[in-house]
């Protein structure tokens, strides 16, 4: 972008030439700018732009550059942008900065079962050296962030214009993607259409060092849930899926890309959002296998309606409900909690629970065992401020899960667990959880 120099604008120029050129270069969308001192006419004849743009208050006068312009085809339009005050810097800052002033450790939680902090390192050390795999739905997240407009005058609507956007692997991608920043060596096996969105996806986990095998299904579309923001405030969520079963066929080839990689795993993590990757016949066959391999098994059931039920996934050692996925699954709508985490347990056939309560943090439920005291715990929620919860129970899911499966406790897992929500919520959109942030976090 040329910026007119203090001795040809003469007392037009107003504000420093230096000062103007600073402001324009500053500009997201302008990748080159310069300050001319030339006559105007010598400028265009020797770049010859395609393109000039001028105000619109210029629109009605004369203009020398027209004719210049018409020797070589290039274009003059009359612009004076859109009124937009948001800087795309600032808006994509709040994608990529990491609020964790507000996150602190549950001390009284730590002292209860004598965890200590040297602990939680030496756990999160041992995660490089688990093998995980993670099947379920693969997610891809779109934010889109918007100026607010203002009412339409026709009907009581918000009306917004989009100004960016920027894209996540989120379901059970990201949580393939969480192991794998968490230091294990991972694979995914997933189901997606034959569209830009699996590409992405693709290409993504790919750069992140997952070992992701996504069968095609020409039948459905990568599921893509586009979240509208204004402001850091979400307005609007459209969801692009398919949730039919997948069919007999891909159930086949599914399991078969399983069956390569499970020989050799340690964790095996069911992520499940109920749109037909894990029809319960390739569940009951892929538990079978796990079982007699003696692999730790987790699973997370996210219901977005009353079709969802985690307690489909029988013999878990971990399961990571809500509270209202929990009262889905057994139809207990008045019960506490604590009867309500007993009676999934039970109905589950499940070792551990992790009961997700919001911003009220968590209620941990394990199996009756003898030499712990204690049975039933809860942990507060360790960020008091959150951005984004949206990829809260995918970190929480994961990171515990690797704790169980490096000889932790499910209280060590809890607090692992929470602290990797806690890590996560700090920013919007699902980015891949790093060890070095829970580290730094502990220590």
């Amino acid at each position: 972008m040329a910026v007119q120099s203090d001795r040809l604008a003469g007392k037009a120029a107003h504000v420093h030439e230096q000062l103007r050129f600073e402001g324009v270069k500053s500009i997201t969308w302008v990748d080159e700018a310069f300050v001319f001192n030339e006559p105007l006419s010598n400028l265009i004849l020797r770049l010859k732009p395609d393109v000039i743009v001028k105000g619109k208050e210029h629109e009605l006068r004369y203009n020398s550059e027209l004719s210049l312009l018409e020797q070589y085809g290039g274009v003059l339009v009359f612009s004076s942008g859109e009124t937009i005050f948001s800087s795309l810097d600032l808006i994509r800052k709040e994608f990529q900065d990491l609020d964790n002033h507000n996150i602190s450790l549950p001390k009284d939680f730590l002292q209860r079962h004598q965890i200590l902090p040297s602990r939680l390192i030496e756990l999160l050390h041992k995660f490089s050296h688990l093998k995980v795999c993670v099947i379920g739905d693969l997610i891809v997240d779109e934010y889109i962030t918007c100026e607010a407009l203002g009412m339409s005058q026709e009907d009581p609507t918000l009306v917004v214009t989009p100004i960016d956007s920027i894209q996540f692997v989120g379901g059970a991608g990201i949580v393939a993607a969480h192991a794998k920043g968490l230091g294990a060596e991972v694979q995914f096996v997933s189901v997606a259409g034959n569209d830009a969105a699996r590409d992405y996806a693709l290409e993504n986990l790919t750069s992140a060092g997952v070992d992701a095998e996504l069968v095609i299904d020409d039948s459905r579309p990568t599921t893509l849930k586009q979240r509208y923001r204004s402001k850091g405030k979400s307005l609007l969520r459209v969801s692009h899926l398919h949730q039919g079963v997948v069919s007999l066929a891909l159930q086949v080839r599914l399991l078969d890309a399983l069956q390569k990689s499970i020989e050799d795993i340690d964790l095996l993590v069911f992520s499940d959002f109920n749109y037909g990757c894990l029809p319960q016949p390739l569940v009951d066959q892929i538990v079978d296998i796990a079982k007699m391999r003696g692999i730790l098994m987790v699973a997370d059931s996210q219901s977005s309606s009353q079709l969802g039920d985690i307690s489909r996934f029988k013999g878990m050692n971990l399961i990571t409900p809500t509270e209202r996925e929990a009262r889905i699954s057994t139809r207990n709508r008045e019960d506490g909690l604590v009867v309500l985490a007993e009676q999934l347990r039970q109905q589950a056939s499940a070792s551990n629970i992790l009961l997700k309560l919001g911003e009220e943090g968590l209620l941990i439920h394990a199996a009756n065992d003898s030499t712990n005291h204690w049975l039933t715990d809860r942990v507060d929620a360790l960020n008091c401020s959150a951005k984004d919860v949206a990829g809260a129970g995918d970190s929480l899911l994961i990171a515990s899960a690797m704790t169980l499966a490096c000889g932790g406790s499910i209280w060590e897992a809890a607090c692992l667990g929470s602290l990797a929500a806690a890590v996560q919520v700090g920013r919007v959109g699902n980015t891949p959880i790093q060890v070095e942030e829970l580290l730094r976090e502990i220590e």
